[in-house]
């Protein structure tokens, strides 16, 4: 799984490795990578690889050393994300081309790349955003980055499906993750949480049993969807408190 040192990533490597699986985890920075690595304890059941998303060469070797290493792949997590929050008349090219490159770029050839090693039955999860499914000022070139992320679940459902592969997207809302708490300020959470029907922010831990099951048996027939973790953020307005 790509994005694999904190936050979701940390939390699903760690749901998969106490399902008993051979975890590979796939980070940018070689200290956060070691740190992630001490913390999951995996031993042999884990693999740790410097990796950098928006390199194709990185792909390229991360895709070969999983060959190397186990042959095949049987499920997927494309988490690597960035987040950042501007008006529209203040983004620039630059911070437009980093999210890009990063949340829509580095999950597509994370696809392409990885695609060869899937085996029949096999699954890819990709971390979206609730912000598809629902307006947030000052989220443009965010929303938009994870809105094309699901659309690669649509669009190469029937792609991969021919394979026996299904590919689907997650949508967490407030995620107590350190992304989230390195964007929002704690000034901020009150009035956040009073647009969460389920009055608490949500954990990395949530997150990961939700790609546990989408990449499970029991989700066999579940093909091309969006399933959103967000404590009905976007399906339901709260009742005022008072």
């Amino acid at each position: 799984m790509t994005g694999g040192t904190s936050g979701i990533g940390l939390a699903a490597a760690r749901r998969f490795l106490a399902e008993g699986a051979h975890v590979v985890i796939a980070g940018v920075d070689q200290v956060e990578l070691d740190a992630a690595a001490t913390d999951l304890n995996g031993g042999e059941h884990l693999l740790p690889v410097l990796c950098d998303v928006v390199r194709l060469s990185d792909l390229d070797a991360l895709a070969e050393t999983v060959r190397n290493r186990y042959g095949r792949l049987d499920v997927v997590f494309a988490n690597a994300g960035v987040a950042s929050f501007q008006p529209c008349a203040e983004v620039t090219e630059v911070e437009f081309d980093r999210l890009m490159d990063v949340n829509f770029k580095g999950v597509y050839f994370t696809i392409q790349r990885t695609f060869p090693l899937l085996v029949e039955g096999a699954a890819v999860v990709l971390s979206a955003s609730w912000t598809l499914h629902r307006g947030l000022a000052n989220a443009s070139v965010y929303s938009a980055s994870k809105a094309a992320v699901h659309s690669l679940a649509r669009t190469l459902a029937p792609e991969l499906g021919h394979r026996g592969v299904r590919i689907n997207s997650v949508s967490p809302g407030y995620i107590a993750t350190p992304m989230f708490h390195a964007a929002v300020s704690a000034d901020d959470h009150a009035d956040i949480l009073a647009n969460v029907v389920t009055p608490r922010f949500g954990t990395a831990e949530d997150v990961a049993e939700a790609v546990a099951f989408l990449a499970s048996d029991e989700a066999s027939y579940i093909n091309g969807q969006d399933l959103v973790i967000d404590g009905g953020l976007v399906a339901a307005i709260p009742v005022p408190t008072t």
